[in-house]
């Protein structure tokens, strides 16, 4: 066994440490309020319920490793003292890995992820439709454990308003923990399914994806591509070009049979096959070749 003293490696290695050995970890799905008025969503996986009667749930957005700074997130709890936590479920997952793409201030990350805002009732923060569970909460605290890279700061919220989907619930009116599927964070890439185990989700781009937002309509409308698909697709950082989808098709006859084809659900669904094998790249051609190839 090695025995380290966490002040002798560099932040980056015993964080990685620490997120690896400590799992899993619930996810906080925190959308919160920006000076602008602008929504602001984003996960986090320091995050626990530490008290019943209060309701009192508690997450930590930690400073920047690499350059110290702080997330919006925090910018906007010490601000407005508001936040809503949004449960995270294996059907959301995708899309809200692409939500902790760090896009610049004033950028709508529900927009980005294509999650549905919805208005809360008691605090102003919208709360994510699509999240079983959504927790309306006062900020009651803020404490920073540090003021280097790494460091944390815990919110401690009071949850004021709690909304559950009825699907998630049993036969005697409790939250069945098969319906909710809820996801949780190990480490690196890792991610583990309560109901049935690990699975790897690539970590977002250092640059930044095009967004549910710059996806075509006719792929967002389509039937067979559900919210984690779209949340691959919008996790790329630019979008093939004219020749390189035309190289691609003349190289492969399957996708070239589908394409001679007007039914637009064939061709989704050859997609959806790059998708199903984190070919997002290759994904994007299909769905880009009908067009391309028939100007």
């Amino acid at each position: 066994m090695i025995s380290i003293d966490p002040k002798s490696i560099d932040t980056v290695k015993l964080q990685g440490y620490l997120q690896s050995a400590v799992g899993p970890r619930p996810i906080a799905f925190a959308s919160t309020i920006g000076k602008n008025g602008v929504p602001n969503l984003s996960p986090f996986s320091f995050f626990n319920v530490f008290s019943s009667n209060p309701p009192i749930l508690v997450f930590s957005p930690a400073r920047r490793v690499r350059d110290n700074s702080v997330k919006h997130t925090l910018i906007n709890a010490e601000a407005n003292a508001e936040v809503v936590i949004n449960v995270v479920n294996y059907d959301m997952v995708q899309q809200t890995s692409l939500a902790s793409t760090e896009y610049a201030e004033g950028i709508d990350e529900f927009i980005k992820s294509g999650f549905t805002p919805i208005p809360s009732e008691v605090v102003k923060p919208y709360r994510v439709k699509e999240s079983p569970v959504q927790f309306e909460c006062k900020v009651i605290q803020i404490i920073p454990l540090g003021k280097e890279g790494g460091a944390g700061n815990l919110i401690l919220c009071e949850v004021v308003r709690m909304h559950i989907n009825e699907a998630i619930l049993n036969e005697n009116g409790v939250i069945d923990q098969y319906k909710i599927d809820l996801v949780s964070r190990m480490g690196a890439n890792w991610y583990s399914r309560s109901n049935q185990g690990l699975f790897e989700v690539p970590k977002p781009l250092t640059n930044l994806g095009v967004g549910v937002d710059a996806i075509p309509d006719f792929v967002k409308n389509s039937p067979v591509f559900d919210g984690n698909d779209l949340g691959m697709l919008g996790n790329i950082e630019v979008l093939p070009t004219k020749e390189e989808v035309s190289i691609f098709v003349n190289q492969n006859f399957a996708v070239k049979a589908v394409l001679s084809s007007d039914d637009l659900e064939k061709q989704h669904l050859e997609a959806k096959k790059y998708l199903l094998e984190n070919d997002v790249l290759s994904a994007w051609k299909v769905l880009l070749a009908k067009k391309i190839i028939s100007k």
